[in-house]
């Protein structure tokens, strides 16, 4: 029989918890978890704030007493992990309640403490009455009981990120004025900037406005005035702080376990931790979740995904390896999903942003199929790009913006990326096809017929914030919409011959076959077709705006700054 201790509960810790004890009934296993809950539902806490779920008890995945017993776990709430003595293989730990302590030994170690909000010292933050941060449940109790009490009408978000946009969305629906300051020139990180806009017009569409590229510098009047970097001055009734969570690492850093440059625990493939001084493995002590240091899958670099699906999945691998199970954990992509009022957004891997930062040659595609058969009932467009490596075909990232059916695009992507797959097998893939489910050709087949042209070089593709600059130094821009189209707007310097009068007027077009022309439509496909007219004229340097004029206009959008 081991004994087996766990720090922290919820997500990581819970699962390792429950998988340990299916695969030993002998073993001895203790959860510390500091708070009252053991496994919560954090990702619906801003739905409950927002009486979206309104039976608070939907929130608690499991009790206390009703994992303990069918489990058989010793679970021990209002308990914190204070102290780690490896050498001696114990911990110390004290009650939230009444500040005793004791010491329990251990066997094997698991750290599961997750993050917590981040918190910045500047002036005015200790003393500010109505600011709130959102991670547990009493966190959501003291807003639903602050709202309910003093009836704000004017709230402002600090940060937005997941939690930022969804706690936003959700104090809109309760009628309340809402504004949300980002330090970033966009919203929800994780996106692409022209990817991001699609949002921020969601936002401002529902009334949400958006200060963006201003971070916060102090709160005045007992948090009723929040002042920005800029200068500006918020009046608000409610904040909310959410601009980013760091890990919970003190146990691991005062122990002497190896802390990656962002604090995260450092862990190899069996998730086991790192002695800092000796960089040998400490075979007994374990780190998951929030707190842990992991592999990007995509690119093999180091990262930290603060997710519930990665952190389930190495509570159970852990639990896994530490009954005898060869496991090696690959990272993670960091597939996720929110709902910004009626728009689904997701994305899986990289993004631009991350891959330019590790140096990676790679190519961007749009694309604005339909969720399903247009001539059903229902169809809306789904916005999307995918990130690939033009030479191997290997898949990056994918990002997507959309109604109904949009996560499913991207699941099928990661699952593409999961198992290997390219840009090729894309265009492979036999997926559901009903009128009111998808079209024959999916959006994911779609992306992957792009991103082949790209890579076969039928033609090169060039991007929104791009294309100005090509105009201004007199490059031939060619737009093959409707004239009605273009008269309701065009990029500057542009020539206008649509894609079906092109066959007869390809004589208008007066510059020589080498030179470069930028086709463009609404959406990237009559473009597409007319590079195959132009190229069978000839025409041998031809390139497509990636998405087409509506990524373009969307990409210029000027978010709405609250007058406040």
């Amino acid at each position: 029989m081991r004994k087996i201790l766990i720090v922290g509960g919820v997500a990581g810790g819970a699962t390792a918890a429950a998988r340990l004890r299916r695969l030993s009934e002998e073993d001895e296993i203790i959860v510390f978890e500091r708070g009252e809950y053991i496994s919560f539902a954090n990702c619906g806490l801003p739905y409950y704030v927002g009486d979206v779920i309104a039976d608070r008890n939907k929130l608690l995945v499991q009790t206390v007493e009703g994992m303990s017993k069918r489990f058989k776990l010793d679970i021990r709430n209002f308990s914190e992990v204070v102290s780690v003595d490896r050498k001696g293989k114990k911990v110390k730990v004290r009650s939230t309640k009444t500040g005793e302590t004791y010491t329990e030994s251990y066997d094997i170690l698991i750290l599961s403490p997750g993050a917590k909000p981040i918190k910045p010292n500047i002036p005015g933050i200790d003393e500010a009455k109505n600011l709130f941060a959102l991670r547990n449940v009493p966190d959501a109790d003291k807003i639903r009981d602050f709202i309910d009490n003093n009836k704000p009408k004017k709230a402002l978000v600090i940060g937005g990120g997941f939690i930022g946009i969804e706690m936003a969305e959700n104090l809109a629906k309760l009628g309340i004025e809402v504004t949300i300051a980002e330090k970033l020139n966009q919203v929800l990180s994780q996106l692409d900037f022209e990817m991001a806009q699609l949002v921020h017009r969601e936002l401002n569409a529902n009334g949400v406005n958006l200060i963006l590229g201003d971070g916060v510098a102090g709160f005045k009047e007992e948090g009723r005035k929040v002042i920005l970097e800029s200068g500006r001055e918020i009046d608000t009734d409610m904040t909310v702080l959410s601009i980013g969570v760091v890990p919970e690492n003190h146990l691991a850093k005062s122990c002497g376990l190896a802390l990656g440059k962002k604090g995260h625990i450092l862990t190899t493939k069996q998730l086991q931790t790192i002695d800092s001084e000796t960089g040998q493995v400490v075979e007994d002590i374990y780190a998951i979740g929030d707190a842990a240091q992991i592999t990007d899958y995509v690119t093999g670099s180091k990262t930290a995904v603060p997710l519930a699906g990665p952190a389930n999945r190495q509570g159970r691998l852990v639990a896994d390896h530490i009954n005898g199970i060869d496991i090696d954990y690959p990272g993670a992509l960091g597939s996720s999903v929110i709902k910004v009022f009626s728009l689904t957004v997701a994305s899986t891997g990289n993004n631009e942003r991350q891959l330019k930062a590790k140096g990676l040659k790679y190519k961007a595609i749009h694309a604005h199929p339909a969720n399903h058969a247009t001539y059903y009932p229902g169809a809306s467009q789904i916005t999307m790009k995918l990130l690939f490596d033009p030479d191997s075909g290997k898949i990056y990232g994918a990002q997507a913006v959309g109604k109904e059916g949009t996560e499913k695009r991207i699941d099928v992507i990661a699952t593409a990326i999961k198992l290997g797959g390219t840009i090729r097998d894309l265009t492979e893939l036999e997926l559901c096809y009903a009128p009111p489910y998808s079209s024959a050709k999916d959006p994911v087949n779609i992306l992957g017929y792009i991103a082949c042209n790209v890579a076969d070089n039928v033609y090169d593709v060039v991007h929104w914030n791009e294309i100005d600059d090509i105009a201004k130094q007199g490059c031939y821009l060619l737009d093959v919409r409707t004239p009605y189209e273009f008269d309701r707007g065009h990029i500057d310097g542009s020539v206008n011959i649509e894609l079906d009068e092109l066959r007869n007027r390809i004589d208008e077009i007066s510059v020589s076959k080498d030179t470069p022309i930028y086709v463009i439509c609404r959406a990237g496909l009559r473009a597409y077709t007319a590079i195959r007219i132009l190229k069978a004229h000839g025409f041998k340097k031809l390139y497509n705006l990636s998405g087409g004029y509506l990524i373009y206009r969307g990409a210029k959008y000027s978010p709405k700054m609250t007058q406040n």
